[in-house]
This record gives C-alpha cells, sequence and structure tokens, in this order.
C-alpha cells in the first residue's frame, strides 16, 4: 500500500525540518584591512616622495642662510685674508698640504703658492656666494659654493670657531637639494618661461657645467686632483648633470618622468640628511655637556663670559654673571633645550617653542661672547624645522618691505614673478594627502 506524504501540519514533519539553533556571529579580526591599509599608507608615502621635492621654503631659507653666512664672513676678514689663508698664513703652504694629503680633504687654494691665485679663489669665492644667495643657477653655484668652501676653510683649518663645521657639511648637502624652488632668480626664469609657452632651459648652467668639467679634465691631466674620492666624486657630477640636460632638452616623456622622481628622492633624502644632522649636534652637544662638572653645578655659562678673549660687551657680561639665579638658569636652560629638542619634534607646538629658544640662544651667543658668523650658521641650519606658514608670512613681509625700492628704481615685477614668488613651486604638488610631517616642518 502506498503511503500518501505528510500534511503540512504533521507534527512529525515540523519536527524533522525545524532549524538548528541560530549560531553566534563570528568576531572580526583584529588584523582585518591591516594588510591593504599598510599597502595603501606604503605607496602614498612613496608618491609623496617621489612626485615633489618636499620642503621648498626650509631648503630655500637654508640655502639663503648659509650663503649669506659665508658671504659676511668672507667680505668681514677680506682686509686680513692673505694672513689667515693666503702666502702670508702662519699656517704655511707646506704644512697645510702635508695636512690636506694625510686628511683626504680638498682645496684649490693648495694647487700654487701664487698670490694671484689665491686672491682669484677668494674673490670667487664671494662671487658664488652672492649667486646662490639670490638663486642664480643654483645647479651650479651650489657646487661651486661647496668648492669655495672646502677651498677656503680647508687652507687653514685652525681659523673656525666652530659654525665652519656646519657651513662645512651643508655646503655639501646643498649640491643634492632642489634648493631654488622659492626665492630665486631660477624660479622667476622658469615662470616666465612657462608663461611663455617655452619649455624650461637653462643655457648659461650649461656652460657653467662645460667650463667646469674642462677644469677637472686640466687637473687631472696636470695631477692636481690626485684624491679618487674627489676624483670620482667630480667626475659623478659632472656626468650626473650632463645627462640631466640630455634628458629634459631631447627625451620627453617617460624617461623625464623617472629622472625628476630620481631627483625628487635624493632631494628628499638630503633633507632628511640635514634634519638628522641638527639633531644629532644638539642631541651630543646636550648629553656631553651633561657630563661636565660646570654644567652639573649650574656655573658653566659663567666662565666664558670672564674671559676677555670672548668678552664683547663687558656691562652686559658682568650684569648676567652678577645674578647667581640667572647664570643657574641659563645653565640648566641651555642642556635642558639641546637634550630635549629631538624629542620635541614629535610635537609642533613644542618644536616651534625650542626653535625659539635655541635661536635665542644663539643671538645671545653671538652679542655676549662676539661669536656672530658661528651664530649665523646655526640658525640657519635649525631653519630647516620653521614652519611652512611662517615662512611663507615671513616672504610676504620682505615683499612688502622691497616693494617701495621697486617702485623707486623703477623696476615692476612681472606677473610671472609674482606668481613664483606666492604660489607653490610647479613640482610641488598640494595634493591633500601630503604628510602631516611635511605640512608641520
Amino acid at each position: 500500500m502506498t503511503v500518501p506524504p505528510p500534511r503540512s501540519g504533521d507534527p512529525t514533519q515540523a519536527t524533522r525540518t525545524a532549524p538548528q539553533e541560530p549560531q553566534p556571529p563570528e568576531a572580526p579580526s583584529p588584523f582585518a584591512g591591516l594588510g591593504r591599509t599598510f599597502d595603501s599608507a606604503l605607496l602614498r608615502g612613496l608618491g609623496n616622495i617621489t612626485r615633489r621635492a618636499l620642503g621648498p621654503y626650509q631648503t630655500a631659507i637654508v640655502r639663503i642662510g648659509f650663503a649669506g653666512t659665508m658671504l659676511a664672513f668672507l667680505l668681514r676678514e677680506w682686509p686680513h685674508r692673505n694672513t689667515l689663508y693666503g702666502p702670508d698664513s702662519p699656517w704655511g703652504h707646506d704644512l697645510a698640504t702635508r695636512f690636506v694629503d694625510d686628511t683626504g680633504g680638498f682645496t684649490l687654494l693648495l694647487w700654487s703658492e701664487s698670490g694671484l691665485w689665491f686672491e682669484l679663489i677668494y674673490h670667487l669665492t664671494i662671487a658664488v656666494c652672492v649667486a646662490l644667495l639670490i638663486g642664480w643657477r643654483t645647479r651650479a653655484t651650489s657646487m661651486l659654493f661647496m668648492i669655495g668652501v672646502l677651498s677656503v676653510q680647508n687652507r687653514s683649518v685652525f681659523m673656525g670657531d666652530g659654525g665652519d663645521n656646519v657651513i662645512h657639511l651643508m655646503a655639501m648637502y646643498l649640491v643634492l637639494t632642489r634648493c631654488s624652488q622659492v626665492w630665486s632668480l631660477d624660479a622667476r626664469r622658469r615662470a616666465r618661461q612657462r608663461a611663455a609657452g617655452g619649455a624650461p632651459g637653462d643655457t648659461v648652467g650649461i656652460v657653467i657645467w662645460a667650463v667646469l668639467g674642462g677644469l677637472v679634465a686640466m687637473a687631472l691631466a696636470g695631477g692636481k686632483l690626485e684624491s679618487p674620492v674627489w676624483t670620482a666624486f667630480f667626475l659623478g657630477m659632472w656626468l650626473v648633470h650632463a645627462y640631466w640636460w640630455l634628458i629634459r632638452r631631447h627625451a620627453p616623456g617617460e624617461p623625464r618622468v623617472v629622472s625628476e622622481m630620481i631627483a625628487n628622492l635624493v632631494h628628499n633624502a638630503a633633507l632628511l640628511v640635514i634634519m638628522f644632522e641638527v639633531c644629532i649636534i644638539y642631541a651630543t652637544a646636550g648629553w656631553y655637556k651633561i657630563q661636565g662638572s660646570r654644567w652639573q653645578d649650574g656655573t658653566a655659562v659663567y666662565y666664558p663670559m670672564e674671559l676677555d678673549y670672548f668678552n664683547a660687551w663687558p656691562e652686559l657680561s658682568q650684569l648676567i654673571t652678577g645674578s647667581g639665579m640667572l647664570v643657574l638658569a641659563l645653565t640648566y636652560g641651555t642642556v635642558m633645550v639641546q637634550v630635549a629638542f629631538p624629542f620635541a619634534l614629535l610635537n609642533r607646538r613644542a618644536k616651534n617653542v625650542l626653535l625659539v629658544l635655541m635661536m635665542g640662544e644663539h643671538v645671545g651667543i653671538a652679542v655676549l661672547l662676539g661669536l656672530p658668523f658661528f651664530s649665523m650658521a646655526m640658525i640657519a641650519m635649525d631653519a630647516v624645522f620653521l614652519p611652512t606658514a611662517f615662512l611663507v608670512w615671513l616672504g610676504g613681509r620682505s615683499r612688502r618691505l622691497t616693494a617701495p625700492l621697486a617702485r623707486v628704481t623703477g623696476r615692476w615685477r612681472r606677473p610671472a614673478d609674482v606668481a613664483a614668488d606666492d604660489e607653490a613651486p610647479r613640482d610641488v604638488d598640494p595634493a591633500p594627502d601630503r604628510p602631516a610631517w611635511a605640512e608641520r616642518t
């Protein structure tokens, strides 16, 4: 007999088809999406450091600061140049040559003992400082600035006051930066070329590099450039700039884009090295001070102010040294500011406060101890951490101050020149995904 199928209301069937108890949903993994987030952040970071040269205003103020400091030093010592760095120097040519050979340094002033050769190099260095200060052909003049700084400083290594070491380092770093994006004649020239619809070009800079390459070849042929390190460096820089000129003139498209990305990457790496160098200088200075007994008992500031060699303003120095609490505060404050500065970079407000304190400290050193060029070099080095908003405001104020001079001389700036100063440089993308640290530095 055939059994009929159960009816829909059959309790036995309902029991067999009843759904099981619902299971609680699984908790999401704490690592869910972490890989995608990391990949996205990594791609944005790579894009930020290759698509544009960061810190255009910071590198410009560093360029202006160090070129101005070296220019002021050379002009200040101009009456005594022969005694300090020339043929009349007590650090004679033989001693200087032996020292440079042992240390592997570089200086043009030891290539000849002629007084005419010394005058030529010294005054060319002054001219290069002016060119770098105003941002004229900075790719070539930054290289010449480094050569001039090394030539003067390595001729008489005992003539510095501490600031020469900072200028020595920063002169080499500036060669690797694109420090003429703003506040330079190069920026105005590029703006005019773009306004005219022409491709940016630099014929004068190419001529300078060609002359520099010829001088390097003559030095090698004459046996003047014996160091393999400096030989490789100069030849490498010449080849890199020759390649750059060929790419920009004759290979538009992907090769030029890749070259721009590499140039931005080198610039950003050099900017990071400059920032790291500032942190190293202050950290080591602060921690070494902590180990000194005079810094521990709070009397270290007293002693240099009592030395006649550093006593530029005796009345002011006596006013400070006459107060034990003020000497104690200056001593401990100096140590705390120098030790805390690298950690203060994690907070924008703390960093800006410490920047003001350190620049004030260097102004005090210039006035009280009579070391203006050391203080100028240190302030120029600290400027790499100045906020972009402040630097833009400073540029606007400087234009307002120079506007009456432009009206008196009758030299009106073109709209392209104004745009070159007021707006961000073309190769700096004001995209919203700009990293926070780049905006805050």
